[in-house]
């Protein structure tokens, strides 16, 4: 949790902010506690949307569920893969997270090295 200082109305507060597991941002003030939709997930979830509503790649994406860095590439381009095989491990909060296919597939494209930081909605692999 980190602290910080906001000045709100000219009033400052001292507040802690985290990260939770979605991904949102919770704000903690003494013992109220509120979840914060920044500019940058507004952005992301009108991305998305377009994505969805554009049907050019329509379920064959592999998305970042949460922030966090690639921990492990399990998978490679041209690999065939049946449904629920780990192709990624994502770190996040101290946490390895597995990023699994979601049926059985063959991977046409890998769209992140190892160490790379992600957000949530990022494309991480193309399947066919």
């Amino acid at each position: 949790m980190e602290e910080l200082i906001v000045k709100v109305d000219g009033k400052e507060y001292k507040v802690f902010v985290e990260e939770n597991e979605e991904g949102k941002v919770i704000v903690h003030c003494g013992s109220d506690v509120y979840e914060v939709e920044t500019k940058k997930d507004a952005e992301h979830s009108a991305i998305e949307r377009l994505h969805r509503k554009s049907g050019a790649e329509a379920g064959n994406e592999i998305v970042a569920p949460l922030p966090g860095i690639i921990y492990d590439i399990k998978s490679k381009e041209g690999d065939k893969l049946k449904q629920g095989h780990v192709l990624f491990t994502l770190m996040a909060m101290k946490m390895e997270n597995e990023v699994a296919a979601p049926r059985d597939c063959i991977v046409k494209e890998i769209k992140v090295k190892k160490n790379s930081n992600v957000n949530r909605g990022d494309v991480l692999a193309v399947i066919e």
